[in-house]
């Protein structure tokens, strides 16, 4: 448009002169708000961006703090106390000492539970982790005297899931559960004619006449066999003992209960690996007489689960690999 065209002219007596004026003072006036909607713009996204994080700092928080807050706030009256015990117990699961015994300590330090039930639904594992979890019930239930805990099992209680439930006062199953397997195992193979066959040569170097022990690129040596199988015999002996103190009288004499055999729910009854029959729900209403039951089981954030899982599954496959085996299992 015509009225849009300023032409510059050095004669400031001319008509056309304020024009020019007024033509600078529309482009700085246009300038600075381009300016300020920009700031605005920015301050906006900011605000959208610290509100994102501090939603997410919330979420985090409420993860973490999530067994606090239970035994708190979200169970203020009489209450059955419950810690789920899944899967393999092992330092990097679900079932980790850590875990159970967070959970265990929740349980019998809130106020209005009335008594603890450990669900356990375990194939077995770290012989050493199922030990901590075992002494810390003995010493919980020491210092909470009027607190019982009672161990039900679901679909299995196995080995190291056994070891954990002989630290209860009392073991409920279901008829067709599984429980047993008490005995110790380390699973390994061997390359040894797979790589004879390819043409591989095996160069291990080590300081210590045994430290390549039981290697599954190399022949098998007596006296390392020999040696582990005290390991596992001594590892045994202390499952044992342990078994027995937690059940004490109440085991039949049967020479198989310690084999490694696993037995039914109503057979495990009937051999004094377990007391009787029942769920959660019955033990929470007619045994702890307490029907309402709050879940006190860690949870963990599922970023950091991801996370820690991809790297510790990469860890076991290489670990596996190079070694050959895993480590004791009572499982």
């Amino acid at each position: 448009m015509a009225d849009e065209e300023w032409i510059i002219d050095p004669v400031p007596d001319e008509p056309h002169a304020h024009r020019d004026g007024g033509w600078e003072r529309r482009l700085v006036t246009r300038l600075a708000e381009a300016a300020l909607q920009e700031q605005r713009r920015a301050r906006r996204w900011g605000i959208f961006f610290k509100l994102l994080f501090f939603g997410y700092l919330v979420a985090v928080l409420v993860l973490v703090y999530a067994p606090d807050w239970k035994s708190a706030s979200i169970a203020p009256g009489a209450h059955t106390a419950l810690v789920r015990l899944d899967g393999l117990i092992a330092p990097d699961t679900d079932a980790s000492a850590d875990n159970i015994i967070t959970g265990l300590r929740h349980a019998f330090e809130a106020r209005h539970s009335k008594g603890v039930v450990l669900r356990i639904n375990s194939p077995g594992g770290s012989p050493v982790q199922a030990d901590y979890i075992n002494k810390e019930i003995r010493r919980l239930r020491k210092a909470h005297p009027d607190k019982r805990l009672y161990a039900v099992v679901s679909d299995l209680c196995a080995s190291g899931g056994y070891y954990v439930a002989v630290a209860a006062d009392k073991i409920y199953v279901n008829e067709n559960s599984l429980v047993g397997s008490i005995g110790v195992r380390m699973d390994g193979f061997g390359f040894v004619e797979a790589i004879r066959k390819l043409g591989i040569e095996r160069r291990l170097l080590t300081a210590g006449e045994h430290k390549g022990l039981l290697d599954p690129f190399l022949p098998e040596k007596p006296e390392e066999v020999a040696h582990v199988r005290k390991l596992l015999q001594a590892i045994h002996r202390e499952f044992i003992d342990t078994v027995k103190a937690g059940r004490g009288d109440r085991l039949k004499n049967d020479p198989e209960l310690f084999s490694g055999l696993i037995w039914t729910g109503r057979q495990a009854v009937a051999l004094g690996l377990a007391d009787d029959f029942g769920s959660v729900e019955k033990v929470a209403r007619e045994v702890i007489k307490a029907e309402d039951i709050v879940d006190y089981t860690p949870t963990e954030d599922v970023f950091a689960k991801l996370a820690d899982r991809l790297g510790t599954s990469l860890g076991r496959a290489l670990r596996f690999f190079l070694r050959g085996s895993d480590p004791v299992q009572l499982r």
